[in-house]
């Protein structure tokens, strides 16, 4: 079903990480010659045919993304709409166990548990976020049709959260530039990026998806908010809404425990040999915020990027 093969290339070795100490690149079997593999874990290969396989149900929720898309505050925002606004469960039970990572186990290298096993048993309506591409999620949302959220966001702010990310969650100490220069070159963990974000974005129109964008949720939350009502069927009154808009800011998101992630990052720099050091899971939450981090030299390699990546395609990213 798939061909893997080693990541090779010459600065392969340098984004070697206690989180990660190898990578696969990833492709389905007589996929079209334009479709490049996803680079992951070498631990995935023992899980993909799982994965692939793997049971959907129609009211299953799956919120998909690529990393660092405001993939937290989409599943805040859908468990609650999906449950009432069941504010006191949400606060009681932190969301990582309401919406489980369905590949965590798979491409995590410290991470002993089969979270696909977890959220096959998860109690129904499953939520469940995953950053795989669409090409290696399983067969059967296209034909059960569970609801799908997906959330894009500009590659430029992406790099900039994901390097934060790399560093602190998963242990990597290899250059700045390395990175950058890697994850332009679609050479990063769940790359290639606007690949992973086009796949989706042909997919739009079908009726079981809704495709959003991290900049449009910044901007008009209230508006996304009311939108992510109609598609799962929800009513609420303008104050209901009002209230969620405001529980969903990035303020309240870093102060609530359930959403903050405070724990999950203290154990992987713990794991990842990152103790003492300072990092925030949520930190700024900001849009443009490369334009104060990233080199003119950066901006204009990612600008490139993208232009050659969207090249005949009708989709651009927000700004």
């Amino acid at each position: 079903m798939f061909d893997f093969k080693p990541l090779e290339f010459d600065e392969a070795d340098s984004l070697s990480c206690p989180g990660a100490p190898t990578f696969v690149e990833v492709q389905l079997k007589n996929s079209p010659e334009e479709t490049k593999p996803c680079v992951l874990p070498a631990k995935f290969v023992d899980y993909a045919d799982r994965i692939r396989n793997f049971q959907v149900y129609e009211d299953d929720v799956w919120i998909v993304t690529f990393p660092k898309c405001g993939t937290t505050w989409t599943q805040e925002m859908v468990w609650l709409i999906d449950h009432g606004l069941d504010y006191d469960t949400a606060k009681q039970v932190n969301l990582n166990a309401r919406s489980v990572f369905f590949e965590l186990g798979a491409v995590g290298h410290n991470i002993p548990v089969d979270t696909v096993t977890t959220v096959e048993n998860l109690p129904r309506p499953r939520h469940i976020k995953s950053h795989l591409p669409l090409v290696l999620l399983p067969q059967q949302l296209w034909t059960v049709k569970p609801r799908i959220v997906y959330v894009s966001r500009n590659p430029k702010d992406v790099a900039v959260s994901y390097l934060h990310h790399y560093q602190m969650i998963m242990g990597f100490r290899g250059s700045k530039d390395t990175f950058l220069r890697q994850l332009a070159a679609d050479k990063v963990m769940y790359c290639p990026q606007v690949q992973h974000v086009l796949e989706f974005w042909r997919v739009r129109a079908e009726p079981n998806v809704l495709f959003l964008s991290y900049e449009r949720m910044k901007r008009d939350l209230r508006g996304v908010v009311a939108q992510v009502c109609q598609f799962f069927g929800k009513e609420f009154t303008e104050e209901q809404l009002d209230s969620l808009a405001e529980h969903l800011s990035f303020d309240q998101m870093k102060k609530n425990p359930s959403t903050n992630n405070v724990q999950m990052t203290q154990n992987a720099m713990r794991m990842n040999g990152r103790v003492g050091e300072k990092f925030e899971f949520m930190r700024k939450g900001q849009i443009g915020d490369h334009k104060n981090e990233l080199s003119e030299e950066f901006i204009k390699l990612f600008d490139e990027y993208i232009e050659r990546e969207l090249s005949g395609s009708d989709f651009q990213f927000d700004t």
